[in-house]
């Protein structure tokens, strides 16, 4: 830190709730390198009191990092419009759409008032740091070079820049057209992903999360065959989008599980290469999806040879790979961990399974418009600034840092 006054007592910050004043505070020290202060000396450990005190001085912050969102009328548009008002460390810019629209409105939320809708057609004259794109593969493709040669940082939602061996014109239906983004591309499963620093972040498909955080750690500790996997995947309809589609209207869903895109579904190549991405090992796995008679979830089904008769060492396994994460919840207690109505409105990823001998048996529930989408959009904008990923995310955040903690009787002014 860069100060005018004399003498620095660096502050050790306790547990608070994100969204409070202490939030914005916190965060700005971990994403600026510079700040000044008024000839002050000042510590203190508790939140409402360190606002006064920074009152009292005049302290000022540098302009947080501005961020939009483009197809913010979209159901996963929408979840990241509500995650990024509540983030202490960004400043929710722009929402464009592809008709007038107007947030505060829709969401009955004043707090939107400050936010500027606008047409996508406005999008190259209204730039911010951050632009998340919750758009179609074709969008994206035609937006993020134009974006990215203006300076701003990527967040695509879409598949557009997720695959780095496979033939898009296979899975996607069109030939690439940005071989060189495509390869420079980060994949943003954050879970598993050194931090990173890259303009373009491909935040990772649904299923293709939900299925890899629950096969990855068996295949990196050998504990299963890679030749026999078995994955039914279930999806509820906001997956598909906000399409006007006669198969997606309710009287065609509603009490129905309809097997769709069996075994040819876009995220199957995703995550064979997600897999061998982290793991080195490839898999030809059989993959079913199917449409559930639900708006969203997905439980996705994993059935599997164990090399080990012990579940204990399963459990271990999803131990040692997510002891510093967060946001997965592994169990043995199927009943409990294997339901959508836990996951759904979260940014958690239920894990549960269950072996027989040598079968064994994994479930993995996301909800698929926040860890599919949207929530892990925003562990990627938080590994971009330098925060815990699941900064902002959670309720119950405990913030940690390298300072090392005073003694509540030494928090005096």
């Amino acid at each position: 830190f860069e100060l005018e006054s004399d003498i620095l007592i660096w502050p050790f910050f306790y547990e608070t709730h994100p969204g409070s004043q202490f939030v914005n505070i916190y965060a700005s020290f971990l994403l600026y390198k510079q700040l000044k202060f008024d000839n002050c000396i000042f510590i203190h450990n508790y939140a409402l009191s360190m606002h006064n005190y920074l009152a009292d001085i005049k302290f000022k912050f540098p302009p947080l990092p501005s961020v939009s969102v483009v197809g913010a009328r979209g159901y996963a548009g929408i979840e990241l419009i509500k995650l990024l008002i509540e983030h202490p460390s960004v400043q929710l810019q722009y929402a464009f759409g592809t008709s007038i629209f107007n947030l505060a409105d829709d969401l009955l939320d004043s707090r939107f008032s400050k936010v500027k809708c606008l047409n996508e057609s406005e999008i190259l004259t209204h730039k911010s740091d951050i632009i998340f794109l919750a758009t179609p593969a074709e969008i994206s493709l035609k937006l993020t070079p134009l974006l990215l040669k203006q300076g701003s940082v990527v967040i695509d939602l879409s598949g557009a820049f997720r695959l780095k061996k496979n033939d898009y014109l296979k899975w996607y239906g069109f030939k690439h057209p940005e071989p060189e983004l495509l390869s420079k591309a980060h994949y943003g499963l954050q879970a598993l992903a050194t931090q990173n620093m890259a303009t373009l972040i491909a935040n990772p498909g649904c299923y293709a999360t939900a299925i890899s955080l629950a096969l990855i750690p068996l295949l990196k500790f050998n504990l299963i065959d890679p030749k026999q996997i078995v994955i039914d995947a279930k999806s509820g309809t906001s997956g598909a989008g906000k399409k006007a589609l006669e198969n997606l209207l309710f009287t065609e869903v509603v009490g129905e599980c309809l097997p769709y895109k069996v075994g040819r579904h876009q995220h199957l190549p995703e995550i064979q290469e997600s897999i061998e991405a982290f793991t080195g090992v490839s898999i030809e796995p059989h993959f079913s999806t199917s449409l559930l008679g639900t708006s969203r979830g997905i439980i996705a089904g994993i059935y599997l040879n164990s090399l080990t008769e012990d579940l204990k060492e399963i459990e271990k396994a999803y131990e040692k790979m997510y002891q510093n994460y967060k946001l997965v919840r592994f169990s043995s207690k199927i009943s409990q961990y294997a339901s959508l109505k836990k996951v759904v409105g979260t940014p958690f990823t239920n894990i549960s399974y269950e072996l027989v001998g040598r079968k064994l048996y994994v479930f993995s529930c996301i909800d698929n418009l926040l860890k599919g989408a949207a929530s892990q959009a925003i562990e990627n904008l938080n590994s971009l600034l330098n925060l815990p990923l699941e900064y902002s995310l959670i309720p119950d955040f405990s913030f940690s840092h390298s300072l090392s903690p005073l003694n509540q009787n030494e928090a005096q002014l």
